[in-house]
């Protein structure tokens, strides 16, 4: 797995168009001047479109996946194609753009 590093500056949407940002970045590395994200941490979601009837909307959503070789405070950081999942739906996040100066592994 080998993807552009997550930071609070990536664009990342539940499948129904809600945003998502990290709750807990890193503030100690910074890429582009934003803090990274790792796996620690969960991500908040807001303005997600599924109905309640639907089982939606997300509101909070976990990295499950992460880089296997770069950590951050011992924390494996997240990338681009990393795998998340919100709660309570179960719908994925999309990342839809990254910073494009740091790939990890």
């Amino acid at each position: 797995m080998a993807g552009l590093l997550l930071d609070t500056a990536a664009a990342v949407m539940c499948a129904h168009g809600g945003s998502a940002h990290p709750v807990t970045p890193n503030a100690r590395v910074r890429v582009n001047g934003a803090p990274i994200a790792t796996s620690s941490g969960t991500w908040v979601v807001a303005g997600c479109a599924l109905p309640p009837q639907q089982g939606g909307p997300c509101l909070i959503a976990q990295f499950t996946t992460a880089a296997t070789r770069i950590t951050a405070s011992g924390q494996p950081v997240l990338l681009a194609d990393s795998l998340a999942v919100a709660t309570p739906t179960g719908a994925p996040l999309i990342v839809a753009s990254a910073q494009n100066r740091v790939r990890g592994v």
